[in-house]
C-alpha cells in the first residue's frame, strides 16, 4: 500500500477552505460550499470532508472527543479493486475495527474504512489503476 493523502473532517467548510487556500497556499479547485474539497500542496493530497456527509455515507454517528484524535483520516492507496478487498480483510483479521466494508462508489473509487485501536479512521481505496498523483489529483477524478 502507498500513502494516498490526509483528510480532515470539518463542520464549517467555507472557513476551512479559505484558511487552507488563503493562509497556507493550498491549491483548491472546488468552491467554498463544496461537500468534499481536494487540496494539493507540493504534490501531496489533503482533503476536507464535511463531517455530516461522512456520517450519512457510513450510516453512523461519530463522537469526536476534544483532546483525543478523532479529527482526521489516513488514506492508503492500492492499485486494484481486488487489493482494496484483500487489504481490508487482512486489516480486520489483524484487529482493525470495520467502519465501512469495501464499496464501489459512484465516482469510480472502490473504498473501505477501518479504525485503529484509538479510533483514528483509515481509508483503503483504489481507482483500479496504479497510483499517479498527477493524473489522479490534478482535477481529474
Amino acid at each position: 500500500m502507498k500513502l494516498d493523502g490526509f483528510g480532515l473532517f470539518v463542520d464549517d467548510m467555507p472557513t476551512m477552505v479559505r484558511f487552507y487556500r488563503d493562509v497556507l497556499g493550498f491549491e483548491i479547485a472546488e468552491d467554498e460550499n463544496a461537500v468534499n474539497v481536494y487540496l494539493i500542496k507540493n504534490g501531496t493530497l489533503f482533503m476536507l470532508y464535511e463531517r455530516k456527509n461522512f456520517e450519512k455515507m457510513t450510516s453512523r454517528k461519530y463522537e469526536y472527543i476534544k483532546g483525543f484524535n478523532g479529527h482526521f483520516e489516513i488514506a492508503l492507496y492500492v492499485d486494484t479493486f481486488e487489493e482494496v478487498d484483500l487489504e481490508y480483510a487482512k486489516a480486520v483479521e489483524k484487529g482493525a475495527r470495520s467502519i465501512l466494508e469495501p464499496t464501489t462508489e459512484p465516482w469510480g473509487q472502490r473504498t473501505c474504512y477501518i479504525a485503529d485501536p484509538e479510533g483514528n479512521l483509515i481509508e483503503i481505496g483504489s481507482f483500479n489503476r496504479p497510483f499517479d498523483s498527477k493524473a489522479d489529483f490534478n482535477g481529474v477524478q
